[in-house]
């Protein structure tokens, strides 16, 4: 008995010291966190309407592990950041939780008010998430696709033994089954593997979207997000306005269409969405996020995988997957399920927007165009923030390869995202538009007559037939539906850059990169923001306000000193400087490059004029400065639209609804206005004495009537002259698309590396980068921010479409050549540096002679 109760009592005695090892150890790491994360702030918040004081509180706590944690604390104490109030008419949504408090006034006691985080995951509506991986399964036409891509394995197999001889035989009949016993091909083998294949798509591809994790994810980054944003902003209009959508037409999704900046765009949206009792969309990702955990996570959120190629072969289809997908996608609208993909395929890497990917769009409008739905309503949503969550991709432009995601690697940056700064995130929800309304568009504007578009649809009425031969929706069929799909891509990456909201990181890092490259007094460049949100006004949202000496200070410290550099003298005057090293341009340059398409038709349009100028000083009378310094508008606009065809894969310029002459005419316009450019000061007794002028020269006797009819000629020309008083804006404007221009001509002048010799596109891409980085440390190009892998491959889209080089695939690999044309005299290709150079800016023509620049 007594041996049975020590025992007992040493068990305790263990179990005791055990625990309390355990509960030390488990309270040490809690603290850990708790100092890292900043979690005081967190916990505070936890209580927000008993305003409770937590730094009084918590000081004791805090104290206790002083001694323990003073290094890791005095290495991770958040430095002391400048404020910057959001954009006006917005609202930050981690501080908004409408499904919590005392709404409405029908209890005494209401837990809500006390925890309101949890009341909103709560309270917020549910919805019927369908899973439709089964439905695709048992969809007859997926079955049909099943056989059809083991009828494609068995030729092959067939070709590969046998050769010609077997390629066009049939399947079925005695003969060829006793040859397939024979050569040991079984079809009913090949068929299984195909089955089990289709399953694991499906299994790989599917969303497991479920509204308990919905409820915990967004309880979760209600707590973690004050960590490392000041801040998640939004028009709480907009959200009304997708609700009344959503409200009106019950049956019709909503197709969310965002530009991708960050893998956390998707996580914000379904967020957003969810806590304003919306039904949180299925997102597209691409399955190099399906990594442990964290895959799962995605995919319980309403993430659905798809191959980043889906085509493992050049030129050989993947039957299979693509019906699988175009199924899924299907099926899933027709179950009421909202969608969202990122149009341009994947993030953005220099900061402006990619070109449109149809694919999933294609699916889409198939599946309206064939009846499965009866509409969907597109909706752009423009995603921007004042630092970048993922870091940079300087490394990628620079040439080296992207680091493939690991669980290492995302639990690495998650808890560096929660030990830093990125200031603000500001999300749009721009106007949806129905696909309904925009086939209607399209079909009108392609059956005018004289339509001159740059992009526009074909000239026929727009018809769906849908072919089981094909891709099952994700090709692009007839010629009409690719029109259609183009000009909707491009419309809504345009309508999602025009709406993109300007944080201070863009406005500052465009500055500097524009007009301040080697630094200037903090005053000054307050002053040129003062400006450029002048100019913006009414044209772009700003998502920041307040004095702009307050806003270039809070910028500065967001980018850190590895970006911009703050020095003051013995004056006590800040001077800013951008860091000067290649990286450091390259990462400003994705800041700067939001702003880029905003100003580009006017950069096309100075750039155009002074190109067009003679290279002569500026004259002094009037009459020498009228021939000296004028262009006529007609050919500035008609040398400006040939120039935009260099920029067609850099930049879309225009809606497909819109003649981009038109724009530049109504760009030239503003540029005038805004003294850019002057028209001729000349009276009509000056003008009638110079057509006199030139009659006489000409030896010429004009009568009254004759004079008036060429006064009228000489209005018509139009001419347009320098303007002296403002050469420093003007070499701004021009500096807007000058590194874009001076990747361009590098590529341009490597062309000759491929006479009589093909390359493969990667050695040729590398090979312009390490020219270009010489450029650059030998001073002979000006902009480090030109080194970029994207602008290069754009380029070579350029060349190819000039018909200037060939592209072939051979075993997976793109080789790239001249043509015919070309390639027998290097000569020829002078006149495409040529056509290159005449979108570089041109500095060196006396123009500028007289200007005094800041820089």
């Amino acid at each position: 008995m007594l041996t049975s109760v020590l025992n007992f009592a040493q068990c305790v005695a263990e179990i005791s010291v055990l625990g309390g090892i355990e509960i030390a150890s488990v309270a040490l790491i809690v603290y850990y966190v708790f100092a890292k994360t900043r979690a005081p702030a967190i916990i505070a918040s936890l209580f927000p309407n008993l305003n409770l004081s937590y730094r009084s509180s918590l000081g004791k706590f805090n104290s206790i592990g002083s001694d323990i944690l003073i290094t890791l604390r005095a290495s991770n104490e958040p430095k002391p950041q400048n404020a910057v109030e959001h954009g006006i008419g917005t609202q930050n949504m981690l501080q908004l939780t409408p499904n919590a408090g005392i709404k409405p006034f029908s209890r005494i006691f209401n837990w809500g008010n006390i925890f309101p985080y949890v009341a909103q995951v709560v309270r917020s509506e549910k919805f019927d998430y369908r899973q439709v991986t089964e439905i695709v399964h048992n969809d007859v036409v997926f079955k049909h696709a099943i056989k059809q891509a083991a009828e494609q394995t068995l030729r092959e197999q067939r070709y590969a033994k046998n050769g010609h001889r077997l390629l066009g035989r049939s399947i079925s009949g005695d003969k060829d089954e006793e040859e397939d016993a024979k050569e040991g091909i079984s079809y009913q083998q090949i068929l299984r593997k195909q089955e089990q294949r289709a399953i694991t798509i499906l299994q790989e591809m599917g969303s497991t979207l479920n509204n308990y994790l919905l409820a915990f994810t967004s309880w979760l980054l209600y707590k973690l997000l004050p960590c490392f944003l000041s801040g998640v902003v939004t028009n709480t209009k907009q959200i009304e306005m997708l609700k009344n959508a959503s409200n009106r037409a019950p049956d019709t999704p909503l197709i969310f269409v965002p530009l991708h900046r960050s893998h956390l765009d998707y996580i914000m949206v379904t967020f957003i969405l969810t806590n304003n009792d919306i039904r949180s969309p299925l997102v597209a990702a691409g399955n190099n996020l399906q990594i442990p955990v964290f895959g799962s996570l995605l995919r319980g959120l309403g993430a659905f995988f798809i191959k980043r190629k889906i085509d493992p072969v050049e030129g050989k289809k993947d039957v299979l997957y693509r019906a699988a997908l175009h199924l899924y996608l299907t099926h899933a609208l027709k179950q009421g399920h909202n969608v969202e993909f990122f149009i341009e395929g994947g993030r953005t890497r220099t900061g402006k927007p990619c070109m449109p990917k149809g694919g999933i769009l294609s699916v889409i409008v198939s599946a309206f165009m064939d009846g499965s739905i009866p509409d969907a309503l597109l909706v752009p949503v423009s995603v921007n923030y004042e630092r970048l969550v993922d870091g940079n991709f300087v490394r990628e432009q620079k040439g080296e390869k992207k680091v493939p995601e690991t669980f290492k690697k995302a639990i690495s940056g998650i808890w560096k995202t929660l030990n830093s700064s990125y200031g603000l995130m500001r999300i749009d929800f721009n106007e949806p538009y129905s696909i309904r309304e925009l086939v209607n568009s399209y079909n009108k504007i392609a059956l005018e007559d004289g339509s001159a578009k740059l992009y526009k649809p074909a000239a026929k009425t727009l018809q769906h037939s849908q072919s089981t031969s094909s891709l099952y929706g994700t090709d692009v069929v007839c010629e009409e539906h690719r029109n259609l799909i183009e000009s909707i891509s491009r419309q809504v990456v345009f309508d999602c850059a025009a709406a993109t909201s300007v944080m201070s990181t863009n406005a500052l890092a465009f500055l500097l990169l524009t007009r301040y490259r080697n630094g200037a007094d903090e005053q000054l460049i307050a002053a040129a923001l003062d400006d450029l949100r002048n100019s913006l006004s009414g044209c772009k949202d700003l998502g920041f306000s307040g004095e702009s000496s307050h806003i270039v200070a809070y910028a500065c410290d967001l980018l850190g000193k590895g970006l911009v550099t703050r020095t003051r003298d013995e004056n006590g005057r800040v001077f800013i400087r951008p860091v000067s090293t290649v990286e450091s341009y390259i990462e400003l340059g994705y800041y700067s490059n939001m702003l880029t398409p905003h100003f580009a038709l006017s950069s096309i349009l100075m750039t155009t004029f002074h190109a067009l100028l003679p290279s002569t000083n500026l004259p002094d009378n009037v009459a020498d400065h009228a021939t000296a310094t004028g262009v006529t508008r007609k050919k500035l606009i008609d040398t400006a639209l040939e120039n935009c065809l260099v920029y067609r894969y850099e930049f879309i310029l225009n809606k497909p609804t819109q003649v981009l002459e038109q724009m530049l005419q109504h760009q030239l316009d503003d540029l005038l206005i805004s003294g850019f450019l002057r028209r001729p000061e000349v009276d009509e007794s000056e003008n009638q004495a110079s057509t006199r002028r030139f009659a006489h020269n000409l030896g010429l006797e004009l009568d009254e009537d004759e004079i008036e009819a060429n006064e009228y000629k000489l209005e018509a020309a139009d001419m347009l002259f320098l303007s002296k008083e403002t050469l420093e804006q003007q070499r701004f404007m021009c500096e807007v698309l000058a590194p874009f221009a001076s990747t361009y001509l590098a590529v341009a002048q490597a062309l000759q590396i491929l006479h009589r010799s093909s390359m493969l596109e990667s050695e040729f891409i590398n090979f312009v980068i390490n020219d270009l980085s010489n450029k650059v440390k030998n001073g002979s190009c000006a902009y480090a921010e030109s080194i970029s892998t994207d602008s290069v491959r754009n380029c070579l889209k350029l060349l190819e479409k000039w018909s200037v080089i060939e592209v072939c695939n051979q075993r997976g690999m793109r080789l790239i050549s001249l043509n015919t044309l070309y390639e027998m005299s290097r000569d020829s290709l002078n006149t495409i540096v040529k056509k290159i150079e005449a979108v570089m800016p041109r500095f060196n023509k006396g123009h500028f002679s007289q200007e005094t620049n800041a820089q």
